[in-house]
């Protein structure tokens, strides 16, 4: 985990070590307002008066920080896909690079070193030997939900990094990212509230990650089926733009079918002839069904595949969090006191054998330096759980998503058997031509029961 080398020294309550870069500005790394310190500078991160631990964002808000678009710049180097370049958009920067996917795992290791108590979304993987172009846009998506996520997030925003990943247009980005994190440390070094984190935390904090945890548990696995569901249906919308269009095709090339009639059918040579100029006619309105449908899949993957896999995004990297809190900085907190009570033990069996003065006087030293190790590690848990509880409050603010997903969803249906409805409306006269009554009256058969109609 990034930046966790415990310092040497106790760390007082209004003190942390920092890097050389202390000074710099407000777009660099966000400092939370404590209830007794107002900061006036409008970029920074937003915190109500009293507990600085509650955050205060609606959905609307968050959306509005920037909308980041990626897009897959056309490949130009033969035959073979060499790599494949993105162009990035920001709205909030008003600018426009070119990264390739490298570019977005420096960034992402730059965020995790930077930020190792937050939520940062995990990268979709490397491309595989063999990748198709369903592989390269399935990717291309997950890196724009990945950047979307990051540009919204309240800390990141505000970073250097993200400014850089999204408007530095020189040569090599990957270095400039990399310098831009020399020195500066982790947000617990950066952060003036980390020594104090404990004073902000509920007494029942071990309860409420555990009932967090298990609630994101519960809904990732919900919207997981759901996300399945929608991908099903919109992959049938899909498929039955095929079918339409198929259907029709096959109309028209009966319709066409130049094979004369035999002389005994020369008696109904007339109604073959109106049958197939009808069939014939019939393949531009299939062809329209299937534009529809095929329209209402694609809107559907957009509007509620795609939004319910950002929210999955987000659900995933809550979950990666908890995975670094116990296995990052509890782990390394439970191995530092096993450290120090090995060296205790060390000690009083030095005591009791009554060693050199001096090799007694180096194993003080070293416990002094273990629990000033211990004391960090504890300041970094209680900052760790600090930041979870944010990151869980960030989570709800994005739970009205699910009413954006259900309004896109039914709209969508709506408007897609709309469209449809009309066409196949449409198409109706036009059928006329099939059905010959009695007396040369036209009448389209009613509810054959045996396939056939009674005309």
């Amino acid at each position: 985990m990034g930046g966790d080398v415990a310092p040497v020294r106790v760390l007082s309550e209004h003190a942390v070590e920092r890097g050389p870069e202390e000074g710099r500005p407000a777009a660099d790394l966000p400092t939370p307002q404590v209830s007794e310190r107002r900061d006036p500078h409008p970029t920074r991160m937003q915190m109500p008066q009293g507990n600085p631990l509650l955050l205060s964002y609606t959905l609307q808000e968050l959306l509005a920080r920037d909308t980041v678009q990626v897009e897959l710049i056309p490949e130009k180097k033969g035959l073979f896909l060499k790599h494949v370049e993105y162009e990035v958009s920001s709205q909030r920067f008003k600018s426009s690079v070119y990264r390739r996917y490298n570019d977005f795992v420096v960034f992402h290791e730059m965020l995790l070193q930077k930020f190792p108590y937050r939520m940062v979304p995990a990268l979709p993987p490397k491309r595989v030997l063999g990748a198709d172009r369903e592989f390269i846009e399935a990717r291309r998506r997950a890196l724009r939900r990945f950047i979307n996520l990051v540009a919204r997030h309240p800390p990141f925003s505000e970073d250097v990094a993200l400014r850089l990943f999204l408007s530095f247009s020189g040569p090599d980005v990957q270095n400039k990212l990399k310098e831009s994190a020399q020195c500066v440390g982790d947000e617990f070094l950066n952060c003036k509230l980390a020594p104090r984190a404990k004073d902000f935390l509920p007494a029942d904090i071990q309860t409420q990650f555990a009932v967090s945890r298990e609630l994101i548990r519960n809904v990732y696995n919900s919207f997981h089926k759901l996300r399945d569901r929608a991908e099903r249906i919109a992959a049938r919308a899909i498929d039955n733009a095929a079918d339409l269009l198929i259907f029709g095709k096959e109309l028209s090339a009966l319709g066409s079918d130049t094979t004369p009639l035999p002389s005994w059918a020369s008696l109904n040579s007339s109604t073959w002839g109106s049958l197939k100029q009808a069939l014939k006619g019939l393949s531009v309105e299939f062809a329209l069904l299937a534009d529809k449908a095929a329209q209402q899949g694609k809107q559907e993957e957009n509007d509620v595949v795609e939004k319910l896999n950002l929210f999955l995004d987000l659900l995933q990297s809550y979950k990666d969090l908890c995975e670094r809190h116990e296995k990052g900085v509890l782990h390394k907190h439970q191995r530092a006191l096993h450290k120090y009570s090995l060296m205790k033990r060390q000690m009083m069996s030095a005591a009791v054998q009554s060693r050199e003065p001096d090799s007694v006087e180096q194993l003080e030293s070293r416990i002094v330096e273990q629990e000033n190790a211990i004391q960090t590690m504890e300041l970094r848990s209680y900052f760790s759980l600090y930041c979870l509880h944010q990151e869980m409050q960030l989570v709800h603010v994005y739970l009205p998503l699910t009413s954006h997903i259900l309004g896109a969803f039914v709209n969508s249906q709506i408007q897609g058997h709309k469209e449809m409805s009309k066409v196949w409306n449409d198409l109706k006269p036009k059928l006329s031509f099939l059905f010959a009554g009695p007396n040369s009256s036209l009448t389209p058969p009613r509810c054959p029961r045996d396939g056939v109609s009674p005309h």
